[in-house]
């Protein structure tokens, strides 16, 4: 008998299916093993000898995998394939080997990226030894973690009671948010004006315009800091005669987005469909475990902890089928798709992006199976993953240059027409505006884009109508989970799989 350990008992069903009767599947129920919360347990002057505690529930788990392990020749640890998946492993082998039942027994490391059945038998043919390197990486984080705690915890309990905790991830995202609040009261805001031209032609249609520049000089953000200085600008419009100086049709293109890391996966369920990041993380781990699709169950989904964008190339070739299938000549691009991964600070990149691990299974296809949330988060997921192997969407921008009669006035109207759709032929339904895109938008007016309908240099300009609108400078937005996650991951501060449980960690103990 060959015994199978793995994290959660929905899993170890599901693989317990693929494997069939010469295995036997248990779940440990994540870690199995923990630091009491008492001095010592991490002790610096002694190598830092650690004392662990099995809990009392874990006990009962153990207590299975003993019983089990007697009677198996073959041990196959396969918890999930990060570093927590690692030093789970480790600590089972710990456990059996002080029980003495590893004696004359074969013990092996595997990692599934995706619950298929592929995938769990080319798993189970491929083992390999527990990474020591993982392990040490968690020993060092873990007593990290309880030094740092441990010896701060009572500080914060005496200066502020009432206060659960503090930590070593989460005190300085804590702080993050501290530091953006007091920017935000300690903000000023600046006044400004803005100009734009309401431009009638003589054919009968209006666009709008933004006003470029004055006598000569060009206009700024703050060019205008009062209603009287925009009422003097606005003045020289009245008896002034306009006409079009020059129109500029540029080509232009967008390319589609990398497949989701775990942090861009939380950032976009965020900012479409307000999901929090443990949400997400909860949708996700269902999609990952497996959904039963006409009494199978099926993983739809790779592993949702990860900060790489890669995907298999076995995954790019059914992707790139899938499009010659559905898709019209043109959407399947001629070069395939490679991403690097953004500059996250220690990114480890130990597995895919996120992506669907049947490309063919379509969320029209397994809606009957899933609820409403995990629809969105799948779709999503879906989506992304084919676009980012679709070719890139083309545009024409075209720019409108209207000047008065003696030049002392300059109006842009900028438009853009999409000649080719490309990946957003499937993504354009996900509006996202990161931050750093809305604060963009705030500062370069003349950028703005309007439909613009079929003008040629030629035309007649009938009149040009002013309008003035005051403004405000905006404070820096408070973070949303969303753009948390997104500075946590600049700064390095985490690690795909703790975003969420930071978030959780600041909620739950109202520190924020």
């Amino acid at each position: 008998m060959n015994l199978v350990i793995v994290e959660s008992p929905a899993k170890a069903k599901t693989i317990n299916k693929y494997l069939g009767s010469e295995f036997n599947v248990l779940a440990s129920f994540g870690h199995v093993r923990d630091l009491p919360s008492k001095n010592g347990s991490v002790d610096p002057e002694n190598n830092f000898a650690f004392e662990w505690e099995v809990s009392s529930t874990s006990k009962k788990h153990m207590k299975e995998i003993y019983d089990a392990s007697a009677d198996a020749s073959t041990l196959y640890l396969a918890t999930d394939p990060d570093r927590e998946g690692e030093a789970i492993a480790w600590h089972i082998v710990e456990l059996l080997n002080k029980k003495k039942l590893l004696k004359d027994k074969t013990v092996k490391r595997v990692v599934f990226s995706e619950i298929t059945k592929n995938a769990v038998k080319n798993g189970i043919a491929n083992p390999r030894d527990i990474d020591t390197d993982l392990v040490d990486a968690y020993l060092a984080r873990r007593a990290l973690d309880y030094l740092f705690g441990f010896n701060l915890s009572p500080v914060l309990w005496r200066k502020l009671p009432g206060a659960k905790s503090a930590g070593r991830v989460q005190s300085v995202a804590l702080r993050l948010i501290c530091e953006r609040e007091l920017a935000i009261e300690s903000f000023e805001p600046e006044e400004y004006w803005k100009i734009k031209g309401n431009v009638k032609f003589e054919d009968g249609f209006n666009i709008e315009a933004n006003l470029l520049s004055v006598e000569g000089k060009k206009v700024e953000k703050f060019s205008f800091k009062s209603e009287d200085d925009a009422k003097k600008i606005v003045n020289l419009f009245s008896d002034n005669k306009f006409e079009i100086i020059d129109i500029t049709k540029k080509p232009a293109s967008r390319n589609p987005e990398p497949p989701f890391s775990t942090s861009t996966l939380q950032q976009t369920a965020s900012s479409i469909y307000g999901f929090g990041a443990s949400r997400t993380m909860q949708i996700a781990q269902k999609l990952f475990q497996g959904i039963e699709i006409n009494g199978e169950t099926v993983g739809l989904i790779t592993y949702m902890r990860t900060d790489s964008t890669d995907i298999s190339k076995e995954a790019i070739e059914t992707y790139r089928n899938y499009l010659k299938k559905n898709f019209e000549n043109g959407y399947c691009p001629n070069e395939v798709r490679t991403y690097k991964s953004k500059k996250a600070k220690n990114a480890q990149e130990a597995h895919e992006g996120i992506r669907p691990t049947d490309i063919e299974l379509t969320p029209d296809q397994v809606s009957k199976y899933l609820d409403t949330d995990s629809l969105k988060l799948y779709s999503l997921i879906w989506k992304r993953a084919l676009a980012s192997q679709m070719s890139s969407a083309v545009f024409e921008r075209t720019a409108i240059d209207i000047s008065s009669e003696k030049n002392e006035l300059k109006l842009r109207a900028n438009g853009s027409v999409v000649k080719f759709d490309g990946f957003l032929n499937i993504y354009s339904e996900f509006k996202v505006k990161s931050d750093e895109q809305i604060k963009k938008d705030e500062n370069e007016e003349d950028e703005d884009e309007v439909t613009l309908p079929a003008i040629s240099k030629g035309m007649k300009i009938e009149s040009v109508s002013p309008t003035e609108t005051q403004h405000f400078t905006l404070p820096p937005p408070r973070y949303s989970e969303a753009s948390l996650v997104k500075k946590l991951e600049e700064l390095g501060i985490g690690r795909p799989s703790t975003y969420a449980s930071i978030i959780s960690v600041l909620k739950t103990r109202n520190y924020v």
